[in-house]
């Protein structure tokens, strides 16, 4: 039986500086820029289902704690190694009242939070 759905094809996030996004995250996640428009810049990775973030260009800063984030593993390195690269690629240790986890909250250089996992992941 074949049932009718929709697919995610991009995550837009709204910020002020895509090139700077687009750079910090492709970085982070080994993605590249795929993409230059008129509404900001996208990453992905060549070759897999097409799935893109989208930085998207808007006039005005977060101000509050985001009502959606993403989660990353490491991949080829503990989470102690992954959190010193992440923090040279410009990522900020925030406190949104996690208390005693076993992950880390980080912000990326607009202040958007994610959260550091500790398992390390296939890549």
């Amino acid at each position: 039986m074949h049932v009718m759905a929709s697919r995610i094809v991009s995550l837009p996030i709204d910020c002020t500086d895509p090139e700077l996004l687009a750079t910090f995250w492709a970085d982070v996640l080994g993605w590249q820029v795929v993409k230059r428009a008129y509404y900001g810049v996208s990453i992905g990775l060549p070759g897999s289902l097409p799935f893109e973030i989208d930085f998207r260009t808007v006039p005005d800063r977060k101000l509050t704690k985001n009502r959606l984030h993403l989660d990353i593993n490491p991949t080829d390195r503990d989470q102690a190694a992954e959190l010193a690269r992440l923090q040279a690629l410009g990522a900020k240790p925030v406190d949104v009242g996690q208390g005693e986890v076993s992950w880390y909250v980080l912000a990326d250089p607009e202040g958007n939070e994610f959260c550091l996992c500790r398992t390390r992941v296939d890549p």
